[in-house]
């Protein structure tokens, strides 16, 4: 199981070819207000993390993840299970 800063580091390198407006991605930094994607973006970024991470982000969990630090803690919880 790799460790949250591992996670986080895998997460960044994901977003960066959506980062169109080169955000300094922190814990703290948002997807909607800080990066600015609408929905399509964060489909095809949920997708991708997914597919990196080999887990499943359900709907519901896409509706309360906010921010990078959010969703580093649900792919650390994921693939604890």
């Amino acid at each position: 199981m790799p460790s949250r800063e591992e996670i986080m580091g895998k997460v960044e390198a994901l977003i960066g070819p959506f980062n169109n407006k080169g955000v300094e991605l922190k814990d703290a930094t948002t997807f909607a207000g800080d990066l600015e994607w609408d929905s399509l973006t964060v489909m095809d970024f949920v997708a991708a993390v997914e597919d990196e991470f080999d887990i499943i982000i359900t709907m519901n969990m896409q509706a309360e993840i906010e921010t990078v630090g959010q969703l580093a803690d649900a792919v650390a919880k994921l693939m604890e299970s």
